[in-house]
């Protein structure tokens, strides 16, 4: 709740920081059931009842949308999980939301604002809003777990848009080897390039995170 509150004020409301582009209707009874089944199972790990945001180019078969942030997939609803959503879910995790990026991971046109998208419109940079650049693509989710709107991200890099937006937003960002994480069910730039990390405040919290798809 407190995550969504936020969201509400700062990210959809005051300084109108741009990095969601959609919520999980069904977060807050996620949470819920995770809570239940902690207290009478015990954790499933150190992701168990975690908000986390996903980069809007990765699938979820829940009732959001995958979009790339184009208005082309606005009405976009994937049957199944990507394999990264389909290990936190496993791992206990509470997928928050999507995250808003710079449409079609930036392979759009020559001088494309980063974290820019017609589904969302422009991502600002929680540190200094319309003067500090969001680094590359994966803007939303850098500046989603900047402004506490969650625990931690997801983004998807090609050729910087995870390391360039946690540099931008003071985070910690692990760009996996490309081909040590299944690329199934993420809508890519490159085949041969992309691949899925996360984003967070601590290298303890990127490695949780990791550890859970890993593999």
């Amino acid at each position: 709740m407190i995550y969504l509150d936020r969201i509400a004020t700062y990210d959809q409301d005051g300084p109108n920081i741009n990095s969601i582009a959609e919520i999980n209707p069904d977060a807050l009874f996620i949470a819920e059931s995770l809570d239940v089944e902690r207290k009478e199972q015990g954790p499933r790990g150190p992701l168990h009842g975690i908000p986390v945001v996903l980069k809007d180019n990765i699938d979820t078969g829940d009732k959001m949308h995958t979009t790339a942030g184009s208005l082309a997939l606005k009405d976009h609803v994937a049957k199944n999980d990507s394999f990264v959503a389909e290990k936190l879910h496993e791992a206990g995790a509470v997928i928050l939301g999507k995250a808003n990026l710079t449409e079609w991971a930036n392979f759009m046109t020559e001088g494309m604002p980063n974290g820019y998208s017609s589904r969302a419109g422009q991502v600002l940079n929680p540190y200094g809003p319309g003067e500090i650049d969001t680094g590359g693509s994966s803007a939303g989710p850098g500046a989603a777990v900047a402004a506490n709107f969650a625990t931690v991200s997801i983004g998807t890099e090609t050729s910087g848009s995870i390391l360039s937006p946690s540099s931008q937003h003071s985070l910690v960002g692990i760009k996996p080897t490309v081909g040590t994480v299944s690329r199934s069910g993420i809508i890519p730039i490159s085949h041969t390039q992309d691949t899925a990390g996360p984003m967070a405040k601590t290298v303890a919290d990127a490695v949780h995170v990791f550890s859970s798809y890993y593999g």
